[in-house]
C-alpha cells in the first residue's frame, strides 16, 4: 500500500467516518441473512470480512454462528472494530492484495463496492489471488459490488451534504475508466479535499477475473434481495463463485 493511495489517507480519517455514518446498518444485514441463506454454510464455517471497515458485515456474520476474521487496511477503522472482538470474531489490518494465510477460510466476503481502487487492473488480480490462496478447496467467494453501467447512467454531478457540523461539496465524473467522487469541506478554518477512485467494472470484466484465476462463477445478483442481475436496472453486482 502506498502512502499516496486515496484510500490510504481518506479511509483513516474521522471525516470519512462522519461523511458515511448514516449507511444503512438494516440493508447491510439484509444482505448478510439473504447470502447465508443461500449459501447454506455450515454451523462454525470460518468466514473472511476482507476490507471489512469498522467491522459491521463482520459482527452479522458472527451473530449468524460463524468464526470470523475481519481485515481492513484503516488502523482507524479496525481500532473501532476491535470493540466488538470475541472468541470467534477477531479484525486486523491487512492489505487486500497481501495473502496471509493458506487454505483456512469456507468463505470469503467482499462487501459494498470494496474493489477497483487501485490505478492498476494488475492489482485487482492479486486480490483474487490472494483471495483463492486464503480460501479452502471448495471455499466460497462473494463480492458485492456497484452496478458501474446503472452508476454511469445515472451519475449524480454535483449535491451538498450538510452532516454536523460539516458541510461536504461533492462532485463525480466518469473518465471512461473510473468513477471519480470529489469531496471538499471546511473544518475549523480549514480547507480539505479527498477524491475517492473506483474502476468501472463490469460483469464482464469480473467474469474474466474470477475464471482466470481459479473461481468457477455460481451465481450473479442485482439487490439484496438477491434477485438476479439486469444491467441495465440492478442496483449492485453480487458475484458467488467458488474456488476450483
Amino acid at each position: 500500500m502506498g502512502k499516496n493511495d486515496w484510500f490510504a489517507s481518506w479511509f483513516d480519517t474521522n471525516y470519512y467516518h462522519l461523511l458515511y455514518k448514516n449507511r444503512n446498518d438494516d440493508e447491510a444485514r439484509l444482505l448478510i441473512e439473504h447470502l447465508v441463506s443461500h449459501l447454506d454454510l455450515a454451523p462454525n464455517s470460518k468466514a473472511l470480512d476482507l476490507a471489512c471497515g469498522k467491522g459491521r458485515h463482520s459482527i452479522t456474520l458472527n451473530e449468524l454462528g460463524f468464526d470470523v476474521l475481519g481485515v481492513d487496511l484503516s488502523p482507524n477503522s479496525i481500532q473501532e472494530a476491535k470493540k466488538f472482538e470475541n472468541e470467534t470474531l477477531h479484525f486486523d489490518v491487512c492489505d487486500m492484495r497481501d495473502s496471509f494465510t493458506k487454505n483456512s477460510f469456507d468463505a470469503v466476503f467482499n462487501l459494498f463496492t470494496s474493489f477497483g481502487y487501485f490505478d492498476s487492473k494488475s492489482d485487482n488480480e492479486k486480490v483474487i489471488v490472494a483471495m483463492h490462496e486464503m480460501l479452502k478447496d471448495d471455499g466460497i467467494l462473494v463480492i458485492d459490488f456497484m452496478n458501474s453501467r446503472r452508476v454511469i447512467d445515472s451519475l449524480v454531478e454535483s449535491e451538498t451534504k450538510v452532516v454536523e457540523p460539516i458541510e461536504f461539496k461533492i462532485t463525480r465524473n466518469y473518465d471512461g475508466d473510473h468513477i471519480f467522487k470529489h469531496i471538499k469541506f471546511e473544518d475549523e478554518g480549514v480547507e480539505h479535499s479527498y477524491t475517492e477512485r473506483v474502476q468501472a467494472l463490469m460483469l464482464n470484466d469480473f467474469e474474466a477475473l474470477l475464471t482466470e484465476n481459479g473461481f468457477n462463477i455460481l451465481s450473479t445478483f442485482g439487490d439484496f434481495d438477491l434477485n438476479g442481475f439486469q444491467e441495465d436496472t440492478s442496483d449492485r453486482l453480487i458475484l458467488v463463485a467458488e474456488k476450483k
